[in-house]
């Protein structure tokens, strides 16, 4: 760990691998050559050409996309496409069925909803407090689309192995777990994803859709909220978030080359997670929030005796070079995000960190 480095377990914006921050410092003033910033150059210069282009490239080539998927970059953040997808996606007569897991479910159903457009939730996790993923879902044949939350930052639970839709496209927020694990592209129509969690900063969000979905998307809702305009663009049709692409272009070059691809990316992560809950199991001091079935790779999410205990925890894991382990402001506790760029180590510290702090006050 760099001097005045932190290991850091924030829920996002989330740690950044370090090689990337590195790249991008070096290359901060003076851009490949071109005696300007990356954040200066235009973005209609061959310098970011490149830049966008390699991106794309590198999306295409780690999730395996055939030329009938198109990868995207807008504005908004994931919480755009809450509204974008039923706008692009649901015209008069079509609906489409919804499992709410959680926050970031639940709002996709609200913005789906407020439109009038026919959302039928065809399961849902709530009885329980969102603790567990859905199964056994009956899905609507004649559905447009079926969203689900891949991952639930807040209550800890990801899809192990995604539903069975009959054939309905499958259309995913992938904000937090994107790029952790191979998919099986060909069930999906859509996936989404907030870039802030697993891949960049925050003011980009990826997207990559299908030809059958993208040509659903309607001429009469505004130009900016179509997918058409950026299929058609390059997602160059305004000044798009240069800085936030480059970094993730950034990042996607540091999971091909360094990690060396999803298969590796996923082993390391079942090994952080697997470190984590396993001492969390082992101990009668921390409990898990998350159903075992249901746990999350890139969200571990537990509670310690009572909460006076917990603020002394996340207290003592910062002075101890540890940062972000307070739980969501929704739910309270103690949470720790393992995404991509966290490295092992930091996970390593944080078990020793536990073992300890538990020893001191179980």
């Amino acid at each position: 760990m760099k001097a005045d480095r932190i290991h850091n377990f924030n829920a996002g914006p989330a740690a950044l691998p370090l090689p990337v921050l590195e790249e991008i410092q070096e290359s901060f003033l003076n851009f490949a050559g071109s005696g300007m910033s990356v954040t200066e150059i235009s973005h209609r210069s061959t310098w970011f050409d490149d830049v966008i282009n390699d991106a794309v490239a590198r999306v295409k080539r780690i999730l395996k996309l055939d030329d009938r998927y198109h990868v995207l970059f807008l504005q908004g953040g994931a919480s755009m496409q809450f509204c974008m997808v039923p706008m692009n996606l649901l015209g008069t007569g079509d609906s489409a069925d919804y499992v709410n897991t959680g926050t970031w479910s639940t709002k996709a159903i609200k913005e789906a909803t407020i439109q009038g457009k026919s959302i039928n939730v065809a399961a849902s996790s709530e009885d329980r407090n969102f603790s567990y993923i859905p199964q056994s879902i009956v899905f609507d044949a004649d559905a447009v689309y079926a969203h689900i939350t891949s991952n639930n930052t807040i209550k800890g639970t990801q899809w192990a192995q995604f539903p069975e839709t009959g054939g309905v496209p499958i259309v995913s927020d992938m904000s937090s777990d994107i790029f952790s694990r191979q998919l099986e592209m060909d069930r999906f129509g859509l996936i989404y994803a907030g870039a802030q969690k697993n891949m960049g900063p925050a003011g980009v969000c990826l997207v990559v859709i299908r030809d059958d979905l993208l040509a659903r998307t309607p001429g009469q809702i505004p130009t900016m909220l179509r997918y058409t305009t950026y299929a058609e663009k390059n997602s160059m049709y305004n000044t798009p978030p240069c800085f936030a692409i480059y970094t993730v272009q950034l990042v996607l070059k540091w999971l091909e080359e360094t990690i060396g691809g999803l298969d590796k990316m996923a082993a390391l992560n079942g090994k952080k997670a697997g470190l984590l809950y396993d001492t969390i199991d082992r101990s009668g001091f921390y409990k898990g929030t998350a159903e075992k079935a249901s746990r999350s790779l890139m969200n571990v999410t537990f509670r310690l005796p009572n909460e006076d205990l917990e603020k002394t925890f996340v207290a003592e894991a910062m002075k101890n070079g540890m940062g972000g382990l307070k739980g969501h402001r929704s739910v309270g506790g103690c949470r720790a995000s393992i995404y991509n760029p966290t490295p092992l180590a930091a996970v390593e510290a944080l078990v020793d960190f536990m073992k300890m702090f538990e020893g001191k006050h179980g």
